[in-house]
């Protein structure tokens, strides 16, 4: 099943086994039992001394397999094959339970450990979804480290009766005792402050005991990332708090338009922003959310950022680069049926719609990109544009209109999206130049309108555009002395990831020259 060089990259990676395990299969007949049968052989002869393989599992989820290290009670278990995304997944979980110390920080693994109660996960997820691997992971390892967590890594192709019976139509989707615990992507960090009550006390206390900055940057995506590159490189005191590092980022598929790097995905690029952020010492601090800015009291003197956890932060000067969300349709039906049917990622949701109707509002080039991946996988797809024209690049348009299951409707405005037991079936138009409205039957809805620039908490402390961007001049200097910002929640007219990076490069130049040009309160006195 595995390809001769896949075989060799997954024995030098099982060298790292230390701990003897067994892999337990409950199997059937079918052609995925078969595959799961010669992958589960594979790993076990690659490494017999320390993994061995029984067939004779009874678990109701047929194919599935559980990874049990001997003597311990730990309970991880794959139903479906775990490869396309997933078998990085895969492979890491091998290793954890083989005795690898995973690339953790201690005092989570400590949290993870000290996690009391009865936690039995169960994780959907798509080969082709790449937000998933970040949740299996972090489900898997909790699992292996804490007897007390039990997960079990569903994929969604294999157990499509099941998938539909939960209602699930969007990825990752995570139970906890048979209860929705949480959708999309979310890291170890996340899945353990959510279960642990008292995590976020603790957190804000050891944050607010925390010396000021030269340069706190709130936002952790590429604009941040530069930032926090460019001011450890002047050898000051440079913190990042971030919702999670690599922002927007994570959620990308592929990258192919950042100079130099001819091609690379969303999870891995974000990772590299991170690892080149730590090379610098940069004191990065996830989870965080900013709640408000307050400003120094005198000219030099520490700003202060609120965090949501009832933390706080001060700096000498603070970069923003909170990045920009998915923006809403604001119509009746789309919190109501969000993640079931209403989807902002057309390659984690696209899969779940094989074969069924769905439509795609926006006709810009998210929107249209969107839907001519959509093509090749959805029986029908229907773009719902509400300017006269598509504002996609032409090539994409050209694309588009080549397509034999694709509809478009231009000058149409959505206005509503309709459902029945749960579930999205319908979408609700208007045709902008007659008044006529129109009904398309359809399972989803994938919306692709652009984005909004995560800004709501400053409104009232310094200046925004009328659309909530951050008002800065050509420094990157907002209207408040010592604070800069970058990225996405500016004003800079075009939203590039590549562009973000440069202009937080140019934020953090610019709080360095603030710096040495602005004394200390303290100093000016003396």
């Amino acid at each position: 099943m595995l390809d001769d060089t896949l075989k060799s990259q997954l024995a030098a990676y099982l060298e790292r086994v230390t701990q003897p395990f067994e892999l337990v299969a409950t199997l059937g007949d079918d052609d995925t039992s078969r595959q799961m049968r010669d992958l589960l052989q594979t790993i076990q002869s690659l490494r017999a001394d320390k993994i061995s393989l029984r067939t004779d599992g009874l678990d109701g989820r047929k194919p599935s397999f559980t990874l049990q290290r001997v003597g311990s009670p730990n309970s991880l278990r794959f139903a479906g094959l775990p490869l396309g995304h997933e078998f990085t997944s895969l492979v890491l979980a091998l290793l954890w339970t083989g005795g690898h110390p995973p690339k953790v920080e201690p005092e989570v693994i400590e949290q993870i450990q000290a996690l009391d109660g009865d936690f039995n996960f169960e994780v959907y997820m798509s080969l082709s979804c790449h937000n998933c691997p970040d949740v299996v992971q972090a489900l898997s390892l909790m699992a292996i480290l804490n007897p007390k967590v039990r997960t079990t890594v569903v994929e969604g192709g294999a157990f499509q009766d099941e998938v539909n019976a939960r209602e699930i139509m969007a990825v990752p989707m995570v139970f906890l005792n048979g209860t929705v615990f949480g959708s999309g992507r979310m890291g170890v960090e996340e899945i353990v402050a959510k279960l642990d009550t008292g995590a976020a006390a603790r957190d804000a206390a050891k944050l607010s005991a925390k010396a000021p900055y030269d340069v706190l940057i709130v936002g952790g995506g590429p604009a941040g990332a530069a930032a926090a590159v460019y001011a450890a490189r002047k050898g000051i005191r440079t913190g990042v708090a971030a919702e999670r590092f690599g922002g927007q980022v994570n959620d990308t598929l592929a990258i192919e338009n950042y100079i130099s790097v001819l091609e690379t995905d969303g999870p891995k690029f974000a990772a590299a922003l991170e690892a080149h952020a730590r090379a610098y010492e940069v004191d990065i601090m996830n989870l965080q959310l900013a709640d408000k800015l307050i400003p120094a009291a005198e000219p030099g003197g520490l700003i202060e950022v609120k965090l949501a956890n009832g933390g706080s932060l001060k700096g000498r000067t603070v970069i923003l680069s909170t990045g920009a969300r998915w923006r809403n349709v604001n119509v009746p039906g789309e919190a109501e049926y969000r993640n079931k049917g209403v989807a902002y990622c057309p390659h984690c949701d696209g899969p779940l719609f094989k074969g069924k109707d769905v439509a795609v509002i926006g006709g810009g080039n998210s929107g249209i990109e969107a839907a001519i991946d959509l093509a090749g996988v959805v029986n029908h797809v229907t773009v719902i544009e509400f300017m006269p024209e598509l504002k996609a690049d032409a090539v994409l348009v050209r694309k588009l209109h080549s397509l034999p299951n694709v509809t478009v409707h231009t000058n149409a405005q959505t206005t509503e999206i309709t459902g029945a037991d749960g579930k999205v079936n319908g979408l609700r138009y208007k045709d902008r130049a007659t008044g006529a409205e129109h009904l398309v039957p359809l399972a989803g809805v994938f919306v692709q309108i652009g984005l909004v620039p995560n800004t709501e908490w400053l409104k009232g402390t310094l200046e925004l555009s009328k659309f909530g961007e951050i008002v800065i001049d050509a420094k990157g200097q907002t209207s408040l002395p010592g604070v800069f910002s970058a990225g996405d929640c500016t004003t800079v007219p075009f939203k590039q990831i590549v562009i973000a990076a440069g202009a937080g490069a140019t934020a953090a130049l610019s709080a360095f020259d603030h710096l040495i040009r602005t004394p200390a309160p303290q100093a000016a006195a003396a």
